[in-house]
């Protein structure tokens, strides 16, 4: 178990979101941006768009998990 604690910046870029996520523990997909898409798609997932690309900030996706826990029950 690793004990570190990483921190992620305030906008996260895709790649740091898949780490935060920790898509490849859980996901059984090889592309990971997939799995990103998906979650745009189907769950709504916080993004904001500066020069055409994608950052998610981390204190909206922080708040988008737990709602998305609270759904599930």
């Amino acid at each position: 178990m690793n004990t570190e604690t990483k921190t992620y910046p305030d906008l996260m870029t895709e790649q740091e979101l898949i780490e935060y996520l920790r898509i490849p523990e859980v996901s059984k997909s090889t592309n990971y941006k997939n799995v990103i898409d998906h979650l745009k798609r189907v769950r709504d997932l916080p993004r904001i768009h500066l020069c055409s690309k994608a950052l998610y900030p981390l204190k909206a996706v922080h708040e988008w998990v737990n709602r998305q826990t609270s759904t599930w029950k």
